[in-house]
């Protein structure tokens, strides 16, 4: 019994000591060591991986936090001797305005942190002594949300490629936890966190639309205009009225003919007809002045359906390098349009054809470095079981009649073949030993050029010999190739810097019966987005339908999406 009992004193004045010895520190040392000291503990005491506490509050950036400050050796970011620094409310400021980028403040622990800095400011009033642990929650919750939002404001809340294994858009990389070190010390917290945010005028066009439609929601949103016949030019009524204060609400009237005092009459006039094709024009309608069926369906279409494209496609933004380069080709999916941009302005523009919605153009970017003249086709394995095998069952002279060849294998020895000798009603996708070839000619169905940007895709521009496609308003037609309007100006254009590639040269190349690969130069960066909402430089806003329902899954996942899958980027 009597070394038992032994050892039960020593551990008792082991925790006699120990208490005691807090007691002094807590007596002697400076509140800021105590705070250091607290959070050291919290931190090393968290596990592995780190699964941080404040409260019923979680620390979500588990990984760049512990780093961040062990690389401080735990000296408080936000708070010294005297409390609170200034610095902390620059944060809660920065919290607050990201409303204006379409983010929800209380994502980033803004009641929280508002209690605890009110409870110490208020101990701070009365001359009471401050608790350190609640200057290490303080501490915490704003070096968390510092690089939340941070991560948010520079690379979006949700990872693209989670929500669509068609989008792969050049992401950009940093150090978040050196940009908050670099911005404590120069003590430039919302300018630290704004140099995040992405740097294309494009951008903070649609935050200026973002808060313009935020304004016509609060107001009541824009009257909807009641079913009916097609209103046209000459048109008297209800109808006409209600449609007038629509288009005064989307502002598609001129500013001349705002002050027109017959603006809000009941009749559809020249005036209201160049309004109706302006909104027309920024919704990728048709242009023809007519207020029918798929006219009025945008028109009704609620404020709050604009304000979640219009956030949606900033958080598009988001997910894409700082700059797309000085000189770059932009090829907008849903828009259906192709543009060559220099300094940022649009030297050269053209409709395209993309890809229909179970063959969906991806989204990516790539380097275009040759065009070819004249291309032979080696059609895809996708096309040949589901298109070229079908057709040739059905009848062989399918094959004669588009200029097709048949091989047997991909390599370049591959033998031809006489498809007069193969039993085709044997042939399926899966025994499939045969390749098949287009011979250039004018019903290629590359065209007469394509321009090669290599990718894991296997997705390039090309002319098409279907050019009565390129009339129609929706052009989402081909296989997941992009199908361009002016194939011999952008040949022209990116042989510029090649005198013997002039007009004629070009055309002449394009008649050729064997390929011709020229190389660039100048390769020049080719950028394949998505976006269903964006504003122009006079600020006029334009939306497209979403073709590919991508806007949707976003959507769906920016809601459903908890808090631990929203801070990816800097885990």
């Amino acid at each position: 019994m009597a070394p038992s009992f032994y050892i039960s004193r020593i551990c008792i004045g082991s925790i006699f000591i120990f208490i005691f010895a807090a007691f002094l520190y807590a007596q002697e040392s400076s509140l800021e060591e105590r705070t250091r000291e607290f959070l050291r503990q919290r931190i090393e005491a968290s596990g592995h991986p780190p699964a941080i506490m404040v409260g019923e509050i979680q620390i979500y950036s588990n990984i760049v936090l512990p780093q961040f400050y062990l690389e401080r050796t735990y000296r408080p970011a936000w708070s010294d001797n005297d409390g609170p620094l200034s610095i902390a409310d620059s944060l809660i400021a920065g919290i607050r305005n990201s409303y204006r980028d379409g983010l929800h403040p209380e994502d980033y622990h803004l009641e929280a942190i508002e209690n605890i800095l009110s409870t110490i400011r208020d101990r701070q009033r009365r001359n009471q002594p401050l608790n350190h642990l609640r200057l290490v929650d303080l501490d915490l919750l704003l070096t968390d949300a510092f690089l939340v939002l941070g991560s948010h404001f520079f690379g979006g809340r949700v990872d693209p490629v989670t929500l669509d294994p068609d989008w792969h858009p050049s992401r950009r990389e940093i150090d978040l936890g050196t940009v908050l070190h670099d911005a404590l010390a120069n003590q430039r917290i919302q300018h630290s966190l704004k140099n995040l945010l992405p740097r294309h005028p494009d951008y903070f066009r649609l935050r200026e639309s973002l808060a313009y439609y935020r304004t016509v929601k609060d107001d009541g949103g824009w009257p909807l205009i009641p079913e009916g016949p097609t209103m046209r030019k000459g048109d008297t009524g209800e109808r006409i009225k209600a449609l007038h204060k629509r288009l005064v609400l989307a502002g598609d009237y001129s500013e001349e003919s705002l002050s027109d005092e017959h603006i809000f009459d009941d009749t559809f006039d020249g005036t209201l007809e160049q309004a109706v094709i302006r909104f027309q024009k920024r919704h990728g309608l048709g242009t023809d002045g007519l207020v029918g069926r798929e006219t009025l369906a945008q028109l009704n279409t609620y404020v709050e359906q604009r304000l979640q494209q219009v956030l949606l496609n900033m958080e598009r933004w988001r997910w894409l390098p700082q700059s797309l380069g000085d000189r770059y080709i932009l090829v907008n999916i849903a828009n259906f349009e192709l543009d060559v941009i220099e300094n940022g302005e649009s030297v050269m523009n053209m409709r395209v054809i993309v890809g229909r919605h179970y063959r969906r153009t991806p989204v990516f970017t790539g380097r275009m470095t040759y065009l070819v003249f004249s291309p032979f086709w080696n059609i895809p394995p996708g096309i040949t079981a589901n298109d070229v095998l079908p057709q040739i069952r059905k009848d062989i002279s399918y094959l004669a009649t588009n200029n097709i060849r048949v091989f047997r294998g991909w390599g370049a020895d591959a033998p031809e073949v006489d498809p007069a000798t193969v039993d085709w009603s044997a042939i399926t996708p899966r025994n499939n030993p045969y390749r098949f070839r287009q011979d250039p000619g004018p019903n290629n169905s590359l065209g007469l050029v394509k321009f090669m940007f290599p990718n894991r895709f296997n997705v390039y521009l090309h002319d098409t010999p279907a050019r009565e496609l390129f009339a129609r308003v929706q052009r989402d037609f081909s296989s997941g190739c992009i199908r361009i309007e002016n194939p011999v100006g952008l040949s022209e254009y990116l042989l510029a810097d090649r005198p013997e590639w002039a007009r004629e040269a070009i055309t002449a190349a394009m008649r050729w019966t064997t390929e011709r690969t020229v190389t660039l130069l100048r390769p020049i960066p080719v950028h394949i987005l998505y976006w269903t909402a964006w504003a122009t430089d006079d600020g006029t806003i334009h939306f497209r339908r979403d073709i590919y329902n991508r806007d949707q899954r976003l959507y769906d996942a920016l809601v459903s999406a908890n808090r631990r899958q929203l801070t990816t980027v800097i885990e």
